[in-house]
């Protein structure tokens, strides 16, 4: 079972990201703070990735609704290319701490490496979303709202797929690439095509 908090009597916000490896697109960062006094449904809660589109789709209004305070933001592809996907996913977690309506006195961040935000104490959790609620309830928000925005901008360009990869590097999305080339949103500084494919 995950654990609710990592700090006792602390005002701690979990933070996580989704689409650091995808090949277009913004990576987004979601930071929580969720209230101890809501408990009956986090037993539900789990790292975004083992959970289905409808079950996350449940629980993201009731996360937002319940939290006490929570914030998502983004770092876009330009930036991604300009100061390289490490640093631009330090930004949107960055951006999403800053969001928050309540400051937090502690941080849950997940995976192994952050970049120390205003002061606050920070805990890095490897695979955290799947330890603590708050990394979970952050990894919840962060997937699908940059699933809702890839879904956007699926309409604008339907032949890459994103509706199904949301721009991860699949088989059928980097021979859309070849294809077509690359969109305006592909990030440019990773490899969209791979030397193996190139080579005919």
């Amino acid at each position: 079972m995950l654990k609710l908090t990592h700090t006792i009597n602390t005002i701690e916000a979990g933070v996580d990201e989704a689409g650091r490896g995808c090949l277009a697109g913004p990576v987004t960062a979601a930071a929580i703070i969720l209230s101890k006094k809501k408990l009956k449904w986090y037993k539900w809660l789990n790292d975004s990735k083992k959970l289905t589109h409808q079950v996350r789709s449940e629980l993201r209004p009731i996360i937002e609704q319940d939290a006490i305070a929570w914030h998502v933001a983004t770092a876009n592809e330009q930036e991604i290319d300009h100061i390289n996907i490490l640093n631009a996913t330090y930004l949107a977690m960055h951006r999403a701490i800053k969001g928050l309506s309540v400051c937090p006195e502690s941080l849950l961040i997940d995976g192994n490496r952050f970049k120390p935000y205003s002061g606050i104490p920070h805990q890095c959790i490897i695979q955290g979303d799947g330890k603590y609620l708050s990394i979970a309830a952050a990894s919840i928000l962060a997937k699908t709202h940059r699933d809702e925005y890839m879904l956007q901008l699926h309409q604008q360009f339907p032949q890459y797929g994103w509706d199904q990869n949301k721009a991860y590097g699949t088989i059928k999305h980097r021979e859309a690439i070849k294809e077509f080339g690359a969109s305006p949103f592909h990030r440019m500084s990773f490899t969209l095509v791979k030397m193996e494919e190139e080579c005919y």
